[in-house]
């Protein structure tokens, strides 16, 4: 459901996405409202579910995990009870970030995320090629990101 947000809704959004640890006196003054009625509108905007959470972006080269996967899954069928399962087994699997539900060739796309080529044999074997109704698995390795966004620009 979309909800409503004025242009300092849309601010708030801005800044919190740039720097979720900034205090709430910091982001008052930055847009031009009390404390008090910041921190009202930060508290809308969570129960509104449009602010979902807060979170830390981690290096993954940093921690080992420079090689990104996109994985494109095709699975035997389409019925609801197979899709459900392989669903909830898809989120098991630690090195796989995102998966989304495709319109297209493939049924899935996988977001994957591992040490090296070795390391996504491993995930591969261990986890993709076992998640329920599998039919097809195509691999693509990324050279290297050229753009990757966190935030939404709200204008």
């Amino acid at each position: 459901m979309r909800v409503a947000i004025d242009t300092t809704d849309r601010v708030i959004l801005n800044q919190l996405q740039h720097d979720g640890r900034i205090t709430n006196a910091a982001l008052a003054e930055k847009v031009h409202l009390s404390p008090s009625a910041c921190l009202r509108r930060v508290r809308r905007l969570e129960q509104a579910n449009v602010i979902n959470g807060y979170t830390t972006l981690v290096n993954r080269a940093a921690i080992g995990r420079s090689t990104t996967v996109f994985v494109e899954v095709s699975l035997t069928g389409q019925q609801e009870d197979l899709l459900a399962e392989f669903e909830r087994e898809v989120g098991n699997c630690p090195e796989v970030m995102s998966c989304h539900l495709m319109a297209g060739i493939a049924d899935y796309v996988l977001y994957v995320v591992a040490d090296d080529v070795e390391d996504y044999e491993r995930i591969h074997r261990t986890h993709l090629s076992r998640l329920p109704g599998v039919a097809q698995i195509r691999s693509s390795f990324s050279l290297r990101a050229v753009c990757e966004k966190t935030a939404h620009e709200l204008s």
